[in-house]
This record gives structure tokens, sequence and C-alpha cells, in this order.
């Protein structure tokens, strides 16, 4: 299956209930994950995510589903590029 560069968005709720359910599903998909960052919302308990990666549409559509299962999570992804190439990112 062709992979895709796409970036992931992730809106955490109540982020002090749900960030080792947050954890749990990143560390299961880490492969994949080129670049991962976030702003911390502690006064309100939130906190956004922001990842870079190179998936397969199924794998992306894994990842966003198993995220969403996730009370208070929000999760959407956008693809940047059909394949790798198009980037000039190495083909792993």
């Amino acid at each position: 299956m062709e992979k895709k560069i796409c970036i992931v968005g992730l809106l955490v709720n109540e982020k002090s209930q749900q960030a080792i359910n947050v954890q749990q599903v990143l560390s299961g998909y880490g492969k994949l994950i080129l670049h991962r960052s976030g702003i911390p919302y502690s006064d309100c308990d939130r906190g956004l995510i922001n990842l870079t990666l190179m998936a397969t549409t199924e794998e992306l559509n894994n990842l966003t589903a198993d995220l969403n299962k996730i009370q208070g999570v929000k999760a959407e992804a956008l693809c940047l590029a059909a394949n790798a190439d198009e980037l000039n990112v190495c083909d792993r």
C-alpha cells in the first residue's frame, strides 16, 4: 500500500485523566510518527498535539479511530502528499 505524508491534530480534553490513554495509543503507532509537538492548556485541563507521520490510508484511519475512541479526544487528519516521493522523503 502507498504511504502518505499526513498531519494529525488532536484536541485532548480532560488532559489530566486522558493523557496516559493518548500516550498508549501513540506509542502503538510510534513507527509512523515523524514529528510530535504539543501545547498544554493547563488552566482548562486541555492539550493540543500535532503529529506529522507517514502512513498508509489504513494505518491513518486506524490511528485516528483509536484516538477518537478515547473520551474527550478529537483527532483529525490532513494528508499533504500521495506518496513520499512528492515531498522528497526517503522511502522507509
